[in-house]
């Protein structure tokens, strides 16, 4: 088994660059949404949710006040005190491969280091004139370049597998968040559900994924909640489902601890099972916002469990999330 503390960086390392992806993602969302007319008394409430989902230090309204579009920009893309911006999370993974260079391809670095030089100087004005969602797509480009060199060029060993989890695990985080927020906070209670207004924003939720056209193929039909739901949730072959996250997660903790019963697999596998064997009405029946509040707390378990069973210092569920 390798250092805990080289997997503890490369866990840290990729969960790092998926939330930045995911954040970007949810960016680019809001701006879409606030083109739509709706009932919203204000275009910046589109981008208010984003506060609700990326995780962060919860201290916007202390030292921004206003909920302003610029306002939270800058604390979501730029602030270096928020943990959570896309600055400090490209930083922090950065740092994390900067300390294990000897356990990653050499091309793996140069990715990541290169994303960390074109962001470490960007200011407010630098992001306008680069254009928000114009930065929103080289922040996913940059993402999936890492992905891909990362799978192209390391060998498949412990070292990937780390990089693995936590990709997963941050991808069905932000996966529950956002269809989450979608279904609670996004739609004006004023509008129709099933209105125009709420068919582009369940269309702007399908793209923040990437989504749009694997449901079009799927489901050849308009967009409804229960399917978007069920695509998001319970479809194993699409790569941002819940389902297809925790069937790489569970692939990849088997490979890692072979015949080892450990407790991060039986959380693993409790989550997995009501994936695999779950259907979307009886979720709806019990309730979508209590079953995604529920799968998260679990997933942040799991992570928290990874934390005790492999890495360097045991951490508490609420600061895995």
């Amino acid at each position: 088994m390798m250092l805990s503390r080289t997997a503890e960086n490369l866990f840290w390392m990729s969960r790092n660059i998926e939330r930045a992806e995911n954040t970007a993602r949810m960016l680019d969302v809001s701006f879409r949404m606030a083109l739509v007319p709706s009932s919203l008394d204000s275009q910046e409430l589109h981008f208010e949710p984003i506060l609700a989902i990326a995780p962060g230090t919860g201290d916007f309204r202390d030292r921004y006040g206003e909920f302003t579009k610029e306002n939270i920009i800058r604390y979501v893309v730029l602030d270096a005190d928020n943990e959570s911006s896309i600055w400090s999370l490209i930083h922090g993974a950065r740092e994390n491969a900067r300390a294990q260079r000897t356990a990653i391809s050499t091309e793996a670095w140069e990715s990541i280091n290169s994303t960390w030089l074109q962001v470490q100087d960007l200011d407010y004005q630098g992001l306008v004139e680069w254009g928000f969602r114009d930065f929103f797509e080289w922040v996913k480009e940059r993402s999936h370049l890492f992905r891909g060199v990362v799978f192209g060029t390391l060998l498949h060993d412990d070292p990937f597998r780390f990089i693995r989890l936590g990709t997963f695990i941050e991808r069905a985080d932000n996966t529950a968040r956002i269809l989450d927020v979608k279904y609670h906070v996004l739609l004006p209670e004023t509008e129709k559900v099933g209105g125009y207004v709420d068919y582009y924003q369940w269309a702007a939720l399908l793209r923040s994924v990437g989504a749009f056209r694997a449901y079009r193929r799927v489901y050849h039909d308009t967009v409804y909640p229960w399917r978007v739901a069920e695509l998001l949730i319970l479809r194993e072959d699409m790569p941002r489902s819940l389902h297809h996250c925790y069937e790489a997660l569970i692939t990849t903790l088997e490979d890692l601890t072979g015949n080892k019963q450990l407790e991060c697999r039986r959380i693993a596998g409790q989550t997995y099972a009501r994936l695999k064997y779950g259907r979307i009405d009886k979720i709806f029946a019990l309730g979508l916002h209590e079953f995604l509040n529920d799968f998260i707390d679990n997933n942040n378990a799991l992570g928290a469990q990874l934390q005790e069973d492999f890495l360097m210092t045991p951490v508490s569920i609420s600061a895995v999330a």
